[in-house]
């Protein structure tokens, strides 16, 4: 039940990989500048209520993957009103509390139909979402994280710690890091969706657990290497507190060729109200990635550090793709 491009689409052909928050604003984003958009999920998720359906069904976690249909859903009142649905939260007492609605509904598709991919189709042609959402792999993924310092007591051992949200909260220095099993099978639609792309984009997000994690699938890598497509890199406006504590600009950078060697990008976006030092970080992105660097006013004003305002954010995607200015949103 794939969403094929359509004869009236506009826009390229974008796949956008990640997780959590900052996949979501990067899709609300693109929303603007095309309708022909894949979501490629990290799938390691053990917290919260994505956690408690992993480990009790053995299911791949669906919180981001729910967040990323959320944030596909249309302007419109139907697409206003599925996205708050799906994002709701019960509160209560019971086995229920902390469940977001859009985890059990996907869970149920996923049982209805026994495929994770079909089920995601319906569950995203239910929301009318203006494009397809997939998992970066079709079982669950651990990460696991060589930290310096995870335990403060002892600051210079380093230590093996297991799980996406132990890894998130370290106050430690994250070494580096894998996923088990090591050797994971990509979903293939993702991978297809990679190989169609005319723009690939990563990141904002959680720089280990939600940028670096879905690269560390091989198929997925190789494919974004490989591509013909235009890489976009962005980068996070701040630090997050715990994994990138006192990170910047050009420590994000280096983070991606630590873990992965020569990792080809053609455009990285940066605000200008995040960098210090343009000439140092532009050629940090020339000699470490062969990137243009693209500084844009890409933050939010009033929405707090850290979160990118969707218009802008979509005219920085406008003018990488090569469209120029943002086509009048339908």
């Amino acid at each position: 039940m794939s969403r094929r491009r359509s004869p009236g689409s506009h826009g390229p052909r974008v796949t956008c990989i990640g997780g959590g928050h900052g996949l979501a604003g990067t899709l609300r984003a693109m929303r603007r500048v095309s309708d022909s958009i894949t979501a490629v999920v990290g799938v390691a998720d053990d917290g919260g209520s994505s956690g408690r359906l992993r480990h009790e069904f053995g299911l791949l976690p669906p919180g981001d993957l729910r967040m990323a249909l959320a944030a596909l859903c249309g302007d419109d009142t139907w697409g206003r009103t599925w996205s708050r649905v799906v994002q709701h939260r019960f509160h209560g007492s019971g086995e229920l509390d902390g469940h977001a609605l859009g985890n059990l509904l996907i869970a149920a598709l996923w049982d209805e139909t026994g495929d994770v991919v079909a089920g995601l189709d319906w569950v995203a042609s239910l929301l009318d979402a203006q494009g397809r959402v997939l998992p970066v792999a079709l079982t669950p993924l651990e990460i696991v994280a060589d930290i310096e310092g995870h335990e403060p007591s002892k600051p210079d051992e380093i230590a093996t710690v297991h799980g996406q949200v132990a890894v998130a909260k370290t106050s430690g220095r994250v070494q580096r890091i894998r996923v088990e099993p090591t050797d994971p099978a990509a979903c293939p639609e993702a991978v297809d969706a990679l190989d169609d792309a005319d723009v690939i984009v990563l990141g904002p997000g959680s720089w280990y657990t939600s940028v670096i994690a879905p690269l560390l699938v091989p198929e997925l890598r190789t494919a974004v290497q490989r591509s013909s497509a235009k890489r976009v890199l962005v980068l996070n406006l701040v630090a997050q507190r715990g994994e990138t504590t006192g990170f910047t600009p050009e420590r994000y950078l280096q983070v991606l060729i630590d873990q992965f060697g020569d990792f080809p990008i053609d455009a990285v976006v940066a605000d200008h109200r995040s960098v210090k030092n343009a000439t140092e970080l532009s050629g940090v992105c020339e000699d470490l990635l062969g990137a243009e660097l693209m500084l844009r006013p890409v933050s939010s004003v009033g929405s707090g550090p850290g979160v990118h305002d969707p218009d802008l954010l979509a005219a920085a995607f406008a003018e990488i793709s090569g469209r120029g200015r943002i086509p009048p949103w339908r």
